[in-house]
């Protein structure tokens, strides 16, 4: 029996599914996904599939591409309200048409929405797969439905995943306008040298280990820190599985809890 987390899948379906069987994923183990289940890759409707039919004990944390997806299935409802359009949620159609009217509506300036399907992936899931916005709406509601972490102890240490960073008392570090959300979902370098839980283990993805200047960059490889006042272990386990064509030394990454194994595809 172990305990396994990998983040940022971003649609690498077939890369997860080869990680899975090399770990020998079995109903006896845990395995937790630190969010960043679509865009980029390929497959994110596959991914969205598995899912939305995944085992008990698979685990969904919310990460920042899974909530913005979310968002943007809200605001396209909104305009559907707003302007008494009264789509069908069954047909694809007018799933198609009600984005196409969003759109047009950006780019007449009637939104103010500075941030709109950047990835394209609600255009595919209902132009090349035919989904509907029921489908959309489902999936919407599943993200909805994943927490910003999970707190799990393993081996006399609280771990905590999360997508972006952890801190235990959020307002004692001073985040000025960002909120605990924005902080679980987006944070980078701030998660390690503000964050964290003594005597603790936070494992985080979001910052890919392969971009250069970044404070977790290790050459595509999982990332390590130890912060000694906290006693708390931190790894970046987003190795830019999703970037490997632009990056050869991306990888998907995995990490079992019980000895801080790593594997990677």
């Amino acid at each position: 029996m172990g305990t396994y987390v990998m983040s940022d899948i971003h649609g690498c379906r077939d890369e997860f599914l080869t990680m899975l069987d090399k770990i020998g994923f079995s109903g006896s183990d845990q395995l937790f996904l630190a969010g960043d289940y679509i865009d980029r890759g390929k497959k994110s409707l596959e991914m969205l599939k598995w899912i939305e039919a995944c085992p008990a004990n698979v685990h969904l944390v919310r990460g920042n591409h899974d909530e913005e997806f979310a968002s943007n299935i809200d605001l396209m409802m909104d305009v559907d309200k707003q302007y008494g359009l009264k789509s069908n949620l069954d047909a694809n159609e007018d799933g198609v048409a009600l984005y196409e009217t969003f759109r047009y509506l950006l780019r007449a300036k009637e939104l103010t929405v500075w941030f709109f399907d950047y990835y394209k992936t609600i255009k595919s899931l209902l132009e090349d797969w035919n989904v509907t916005l029921n489908d959309l709406c489902r999936w919407r509601d599943l993200i909805r439905e994943m927490p910003f972490y999970f707190e799990t102890p393993i081996g006399g240490r609280d771990c905590v995943i999360v997508h972006g960073g952890y801190a235990e008392d959020l307002e004692k570090i001073g985040l000025g306008d960002t909120s605990p959300e924005e902080f679980y979902l987006h944070a980078r370098m701030e998660g390690y040298l503000l964050g964290g839980k003594r005597r603790g283990m936070v494992i985080a993805g979001h910052t890919p280990t392969t971009v250069e200047g970044e404070f977790t960059y290790n050459e595509g490889n999982v990332f390590r820190y130890y912060d000694e006042e906290k006693d708390c272990i931190f790894y970046d386990i987003d190795c830019g599985c999703v970037f490997r064509e632009l990056n050869p030394k991306g990888k998907l990454a995995c990490i079992r809890l019980e000895d801080e194994k790593i594997f990677y595809v």
